[in-house]
């Protein structure tokens, strides 16, 4: 862990109502999945977005197309995070043109991290809309970027870490909030 363990934000049963809750609202704010698509922003993003994915087709049984993004060479800070970024897959073996397409992510704090993704998907093609989906926003944006799905507002300070556990990377599912060590 990058801190000091301060608080539980969220355990297994939360974050699984916060998904079905966000899964919930894209279809209502959508009028239905026509012409809906998922793509999650790696790294915590993938699994979020297949939950959703998952939950959406429970309910309303219908798989929607989903996509990973890896935004590495589209970061900002790039030059600040090593001499030879990592560099993932990305996937989305179908076409975004004219579809509504939801980027999924776990925390949402300056916005640059969605900025860099829409920078990466409008590479992809020019989709007819493009909504943002957050577990947790914690605040402090420096860009205007806002998420249109929230499964918990946290406002933290600058001292404060996020950390999202997901079962799929790392074998729990768990929310904290940690203290930066000094």
């Amino acid at each position: 862990m990058e801190g000091i363990p301060k608080n539980r934000i969220m355990d297994e049963d939360g974050i699984r109502r916060a998904i079905s809750r966000i899964s919930h609202e894209i279809v209502e704010k959508n009028k239905g999945t026509k012409d809906l698509l998922l793509i999650g922003i790696r790294t915590r993003g993938v699994p979020l977005a297949e939950r959703i994915q998952k939950r959406i087709a429970e309910f309303e049984k219908v798989t929607l197309p989903l996509g990973l993004l890896d935004i590495t060479l589209y970061r900002d800070d790039l030059s600040t995070i090593d001499v030879q970024p990592v560099l993932h897959e990305t996937r989305v073996p179908f076409s975004i043109e004219g579809k509504t397409v939801i980027l999924v992510d776990d925390v949402l704090f300056t916005g640059r991290t969605a900025r860099a993704a829409l920078d990466a998907l409008i590479d992809l093609g020019r989709p007819q809309k493009i909504q943002l989906a957050v577990l947790i926003d914690r605040g402090h944006r420096e860009l205007p970027i806002r998420a249109d799905y929230v499964g918990k507002n946290v406002p933290t300070s600058r001292r404060e870490i996020v950390s999202v556990c997901l079962q799929e990377t790392d074998g729990r599912d768990e929310v904290l909030l940690l203290e930066k060590k000094s």
